[in-house]
This record gives structure tokens, C-alpha cells and sequence, in this order.
């Protein structure tokens, strides 16, 4: 759609690898003519904690957060947990024995079970080879629960596969409004939820010229703002982090915000290599 509010034909190159760095690094190696963009993942703010790579959010300009895709805790059908508050229940009486799947070390279902963590419910955390590998675990029988994404879980909640117990933020998500937020449950829990853990950005180079950037956010307002990307972003239950944040000041303290929450949850429980500190980034409240 950014085609049409910009009148110029875009190519689509998807380049994975090593958390997105690999994509993120070839963008940040063109020249800074708007003509190279990039969509990233989440991960672009723990490259450097994490130890990937050099590059963080602060190497390009983000034109808009673009969208949340809202993390659901699910168990399966046959399970014999009803209610977040009686897994919860189970956890705290069976310390790391109830077990919970995600895709690896660093990611945003992990991310999860660090919260869990530092709430005070020690689970057992088994790593699949991908997301859907880890629901499919917990269809399966093999683990206990999982935190997939809405866009992959919808298609499993209708055929009755899972049972979802609840959306891991601090709202509910206006496609599925009966599924409570995870805060209802566990208020102390909202420091941690008050983010998306998993969310694409669009962004630029950040030495992109300044008409260009103002050029890309206008074109990128009116994408917002036509029925058909708002349509497509409530069928996928996605969350509209773009209509939150706006201008630049309130763009920024999201991002720091994000980084506070993540990159110490991760250093804090040996996940991170490199301290959060040597690179800027405050603990929450600081």
C-alpha cells in the first residue's frame, strides 16, 4: 500500500538470518537515499546485548512502529488447566515442573518465561526448533503450555485445538475480547506487559535526509488511515502500535521503554552476553 501513497513501485526482499541482522546490516550498508528501506522484527533492540551484531534502533531513524502481533498463553484441549490462575496455581506447587515450549533462547516466547521467572513461577522452559513447533508441542501433548503468536494461533483456537487462557499484555485484544489480559490475573505483572513482544518497525538509515524521512512518514500516515490496512489489521487481531505513538518524542521513549523491559529481563537472568548498561539503557522506573 505504500506504493500507491508514494507513487513509486516497491520490491519486497525478505533476508533472514541471525535474528534479522543480516537484513538489518545490508540496509544499513545502502546509501541513505530512502530508496532502501527496512520492516524489523523486535530483535533489532537486543542485537547488541545479545552480542549478534553492532547495530541497535539508534543506527536509523524509525519512521513508525508499525504492529504488535499480541502473545496468547495456550494449553491444549485435553489439558486439565481451565484458567490462567489455576496453571498458575499448578506452577507455584510443582516449582520447574510444569513445562513450557518456545522457539530458543532470546526470543519472544522465551522473553515470557523470563517474566514468569521474575513474577516467582520457576517453569520448565523446552526449546523447538521454531514457534509453531512449540504450539504444536503443546497440541501434541509434550509440553504443558506455550505463548504463540495471534497470527499463527487463530486457525487452532476455532477448530478447538487449544485452549486459550490468556492474551500476555496488559489489555485484551478487540478480536477476541473474552480472552482475558494477563494482568487481570497477575496486576504486579503490568511493568513487564505494558509493551508488544513482538513488533515490526519501519525505519531508515538514520543520516537519511530529513525531507526524505518527512516524505516517508506522510506517505506512511495515509497507509494508516485507508480502510484496507486497518481492515487487514483487525482481521489478523494485530495491535495498531502505530496509532499510539505518533510524533518523535513519544516514538522514542517507546523504544527506550521497550529496551528497559527486554535487554535487562534478558541480562538479569544470564540470557544477555553484554550488560544493557555499556550501551545506555536504564533499568525501569530509572
Amino acid at each position: 500500500m505504500l506504493e500507491k501513497y508514494l507513487g513509486q513501485p516497491i520490491t519486497v526482499t525478505n533476508q533472514g538470518g541471525a535474528s534479522g541482522s543480516i537484513g538489518s546490516q545490508f540496509v544499513k550498508e545502502q546509501p541513505s537515499d530512502g530508496y532502501t528501506l527496512l520492516v524489523c522484527a523486535e530483535t533489532m533492540g537486543t542485537y547488541r546485548t545479545m552480542n549478534i551484531c553492532d547495530l541497535g534502533y539508534d543506527d536509523f531513524t524509525v519512521i513508525s512502529p508499525l504492529v504488535g502481533d499480541p502473545k496468547v498463553l495456550v494449553v491444549g484441549k485435553d489439558s486439565k488447566y481451565n484458567t490462567l490462575q489455576e496453571l498458575l496455581d499448578a506452577i507455584k506447587e510443582n516449582p520447574g515442573k510444569i513445562t513450557m515450549s518456545h522457539s530458543g533462547p532470546g526470543g519472544s516466547g522465551h522473553n515470557q518465561g523470563l517474566v514468569l521467572k521474575e513474577l516467582g513461577y520457576e517453569v520448565a522452559m523446552t526449546s523447538f526448533d521454531s514457534g509453531n513447533d512449540a504450539l504444536l508441542g503443546v497440541i501434541g501433548g509434550q509440553v504443558d503450555f506455550t505463548n504463540p503468536n495471534i497470527s499463527t494461533l487463530g486457525g487452532y483456537i476455532e477448530s478447538g485445538d487449544v485452549k486459550p487462557l490468556a492474551v500476555f499484555s496488559d489489555k485484551r485484544m478487540d478480536a477476541y475480547p473474552d480472552i482475558p489480559a494477563f494482568t487481570e490475573t497477575v496486576p504486579e505483572a503490568e511493568k513487564y506487559l505494558n509493551i508488544p513482544y513482538t513488533l515490526l518497525s519501519f525505519v531508515v538509515n538514520n543520516d537519511t535526509p530529513q525531507e526524505v524521512v518527512d516524505v516517508l512518514k506522510a506517505a506512511s500516515e495515509k497507509v494508516f488511515a485507508d480502510p484496507e490496512w486497518t481492515d487487514f489489521v483487525k482481521q489478523n487481531a494485530a495491535d495498531p502500535v502505530y496509532d499510539e505513538y505518533k510524533d518523535d518524542a513519544s516514538i522514542q521513549a517507546f523504544y527506550d521503554n521497550w529496551k528497559s523491559v527486554i535487554c535487562w529481563l534478558q541480562y538479569d537472568n544470564g540470557v544477555a552476553e553484554k550488560s544493557p548498561e555499556e550501551f545506555g539503557i536504564k533499568r525501569i522506573g530509572e
